[in-house]
């Protein structure tokens, strides 16, 4: 009895077997128990295969919402923070007062060259770090010092 009633719940009975099956049940209290313990059953195996699916379903959205609202959580709370805590009030350090004293002037000291520093600067331009420069860019400095050097 107990096959036939597996073979009803899986549906591999034809019309009349299933029929003269369903009647039984009726008048056997017994059979009857079995029938709703293989529902049970057939009900605890379907819910056990679908568990998983219904807990990870919610479990992913929830997980990529929960990571920002933290984050956003933390970020306010840390400016919050920062903006309402108690400001420490530095102190003020102690200025030693100047004295006033009246203004002056440095006047620029004036060296004068030597009358040969132009021919030397022109005598030694190939060991200056100026002789990288190309054409006639090392020339400029001693014809020009020779020129103001002549109208003074």
């Amino acid at each position: 009895m107990n096959e036939r009633i597996s073979a009803l719940m899986d549906g591999e009975l034809d019309d009349q077997a299933a029929a003269e099956l369903i009647q039984a049940l009726g008048a056997q209290r017994e059979a009857l128990g079995t029938w709703r313990v293989y529902h049970l059953i057939s009900d605890a195996i379907r819910e056990n295969q679908r568990l998983p699916a219904r807990l990870a379903a919610p479990a992913r959205p929830r997980r990529r919402v929960a990571l920002p609202i933290a984050a956003s959580l933390a970020a306010v709370s840390l400016v919050g923070w920062l903006a309402f805590a108690p400001q420490q009030e530095a102190a003020q350090p102690q200025v030693a007062q100047a004295v006033p004293q009246a203004p002056t002037t440095p006047r620029p000291v004036t060296v004068p060259l030597p009358t040969a520093t132009g021919d030397y600067l022109l005598a030694h331009q190939g060991v200056s770090p100026r002789f990288s420069i190309q054409g006639m860019a090392p020339y400029i400095r001693s014809v020009s010092d020779e020129a103001q050097g002549t109208r003074r």
